[in-house]
């Protein structure tokens, strides 16, 4: 089957109904999943809204465009068991220092596997739906519609799958700054990211020395000392990407559908194999 997300975040989403969802009510919902069906979405904290338009069918005396209204309930982890995934991701740098620099650790599930928990869904026990359409099979295809939208959004903040699970991106970091581990990388990242700064100009302005009298053409041209025969290189130095990757995969600005941090990294890439030899 053809991915329908761009990112592995987004496919694995989906992939998890899949594994206790009908597969053909589910392959239903894909052509409902753009905003020409979708009229209306919103998603506040585990709650998810829509509008969808349905179809004019005379078979059924449906002679006029309907409007479904759907809403999906996503179950929250507790707050107790929030306070021990954070625990234990803030005990492994390897999720940690990806999460406070915007990125989704591929390996994420594995966290809350350990503590008899799961990110992703995991069964129909983690939704509550309900949609006004006279469907009455569960997912219809206006709510799989949605489910596929809400793999699209997830494409682009994949943070949301924290918020639909009960915490928000914002606590999330909070708390993870909070711990020793997170603390001491917060501390590094601060340090690596420089700043920007305003600037009246963009390039150096030249600075005027005076000549002293006795100089001659000479002594101007050729100086008064020798030239070195060899030029020192400058020490090598490394371009930062914690700018670049704080960031993340598909920032606001970024319309692209691979990632934004994949790019970046080619572009740095290139630029340090066409100079190595100035390196």
């Amino acid at each position: 089957m053809a991915q329908l997300s761009k990112t592995w975040w987004g496919n694995k989403f989906i992939t998890a109904l899949e594994t206790f969802t009908d597969s053909g009510r589910l392959s239903r919902g894909r052509s409902y999943r753009n905003s020409d069906r979708i009229r209306k979405l919103d998603i506040t904290d585990s709650v998810i809204t829509a509008e969808v338009r349905g179809n004019v069918n005379p078979y059924f005396g449906v002679y006029k465009e309907p409007i479904y209204k759907t809403e999906i309930v996503v179950h929250s982890i507790s707050p107790a068991q929030w306070t021990a995934a954070i625990a234990y991701i803030a005990s492994k740098a390897s999720f940690i220092s990806k999460l406070l620099l915007n990125e989704m650790p591929d390996n994420i599930e594995d966290a809350f596997t350990q503590l008899n928990l799961n990110l992703l869904p995991k069964s129909k026990k983690d939704f509550s739906t309900d949609c006004s359409c006279p469907d009455y099979s569960n997912p219809c295809k206006h709510i799989a519609g949605v489910y596929y939208r809400v793999a699209a959004e997830l494409d682009r903040d994949p943070f949301l799958l924290f918020e639909l699970r009960g915490i928000s991106r914002e606590k999330l970091r909070s708390e993870l700054a909070k711990t020793p581990l997170g603390q001491a990388l917060a501390a590094e990242l601060d340090i690596q990211a420089t700043p920007s700064r305003s600037t009246d100009s963009f390039y150096t302005r030249p600075t005027f020395l005076s000549v002293p009298t006795q100089t001659t053409v000479k002594d101007f041209w050729q100086g008064a000392k020798p030239l070195p025969k060899e030029i020192e290189r400058p020490p090598q130095s490394s371009v930062s990407g914690i700018l670049v990757k704080k960031q993340g995969d598909f920032p606001p600005f970024w319309n692209k559908d691979q990632s934004f941090v994949a790019v970046m990294e080619e572009v740095y890439d290139r630029v340090k194999s066409k100079n190595k030899d100035l390196l």
